[in-house]
């Protein structure tokens, strides 16, 4: 079972970025489409960001334009740029196959103060 690991959160204030990063123990971005996740406080856990295999990423409203993801297939990993960040953007970021069929990771938290 492939095993994946989430890692780049931390607190920051309104405007600023951060990159998050998924580690997978094996090969999964060139077998399926991935995604990241997100789950803010209180709520469900939402997929915002969809890289389908040989297709442009797809992204959802909600983030669209502040969010880029990546991969790095050479390193089995792939990254979240985001930029100009909100206090809505507040939650626990995962990264799955999309639909997700992995065991979750235990995410990591992204802290957005007004």
């Amino acid at each position: 079972q492939v095993q994946l690991v989430e890692s780049g959160g931390g607190l920051v204030h309104t405007g600023e970025s951060l990159r998050l990063s998924c580690a997978a123990s094996g090969d999964i971005f060139t077998r399926s489409a991935v995604g990241w996740y997100r789950q803010a406080p209180g709520g469900t856990r939402d997929l915002i960001v969809t890289l389908p295999r040989g297709n442009p990423p797809v992204t959802s409203d909600s983030v669209k334009g502040r969010f880029t993801p990546s991969i790095d297939h050479a390193a089995n990993t792939m990254t979240l740029q985001m930029n100009f960040l909100k206090p809505d953007d507040t939650a626990t970021y995962y990264c799955n196959a999309v639909p997700p069929r992995l065991a979750w990771g235990q995410g990591t938290r992204v802290t957005v103060s007004a």
